[in-house]
């Protein structure tokens, strides 16, 4: 965990993690592949281990280089290295993750063990193809029919780590019953999403549970939406690495907070918003209620 003085550890690993994992996509060894760039193999080894605090961006484009990676990818290889010297206790990034390979929640998500997510519309890893396609044509306005077919097919490619079969992601989804009235796509498109939302979270991996307007604000704030990453430990009990809380930008720059105090309060949020939703059961029985009146 960092402190407050110390540059970014986020970007730090996943850069690491980028550069490693185009390495072995090109099959070299982490030796032959030091050997190249002129750096020590210990050296390449903690560049793709998040080690190294201050990058040499002439290392990291002869990386790229060396590996073949696509021009636009390793501008944003270069972004991540001047990113880690950022020392705000919350990391801001903002216009850098469109591409797919390269989108710094995404891979996150993928590498987490348990997410925990607070949300007033239906998350994307919940999402039906044609709610998802009406969200993403809401904010993509301007964009061609076919960026937005393809945007949806990447989201829905996206939840598999929920819905694979050999080891899920563990979701744990507080929903704002507001999720349920706000109308996205028509009344078709949100009695489908709200069958499949009844259906999905029987898996057993998937806890999914209304907070009811009822309730007014459970934390005595508006806190927004947010989501909390976990990603377990190794076989000698060490934390994968730090826990993190994504707040979406909408618009504004995403920010990532990985601060031990900062994860601590969302948790506490994420408890206090549990303690007042309804239970899985009860949440099932009002979406299917609500499928059942969009299909009237």
């Amino acid at each position: 965990m960092t402190s407050d003085d110390e540059p970014s550890t986020l970007p730090r690993r996943q850069l690491g993690r980028f550069l490693r994992e185009v390495r072995e996509g090109s099959g070299l060894s982490l030796d032959r592949a030091a050997q190249l760039v002129e750096l020590s193999k210990t050296a390449l080894q903690r560049i793709e281990t998040g080690g190294v605090k201050k990058f040499r961006i002439r290392d990291i484009q002869a990386l790229c280089e060396l590996y073949e990676v696509k021009p636009d990818d390793t501008d944003r290889a270069v972004e991540l290295a001047k990113q880690a010297r950022v020392t705000s206790w919350y990391k801001a990034f903002g216009g850098l993750y469109s591409d797919a390979t390269f989108n710094m929640y995404v891979e996150l998500a993928a590498s987490a063990r348990h997410l925990i997510a607070y949300h007033e519309i239906v998350l994307g890893l919940l999402q039906t193809a044609d709610y998802a396609r009406a969200v993403i044509s809401a904010f993509y306005r301007d964009n061609s029919p076919e960026d937005i077919e393809r945007r949806v097919e990447l989201r829905l490619k996206r939840q598999a780590i929920v819905t694979r079969k050999a080891d899920p992601v563990k979701l744990q989804l507080l929903l704002h019953e507001s999720a349920l009235h706000r109308i996205i796509g028509g009344p078709r498109v949100m009695a489908s999403q709200m069958r499949h939302l009844a259906e999905i979270s029987k898996l057993p991996n998937i806890s999914l549970r209304i907070h009811p307007f009822a309730d007014g604000c459970a934390s005595g704030l508006l806190h927004g939406p947010f989501e909390i990453l976990d990603f377990g430990t190794d076989a000698k009990g060490r934390l994968v690495e730090p826990s993190q809380v994504y707040l979406e930008g909408a618009g504004r720059p995403d920010l990532y907070l990985e601060h031990a105090d900062g994860v601590r309060r969302y948790h506490d949020i994420a408890s206090a918003v549990r303690s007042a939703a309804l239970d899985e059961t009860q949440t099932r029985d009002v979406l299917r209620r609500a499928a059942r009146s969009y299909a009237a």
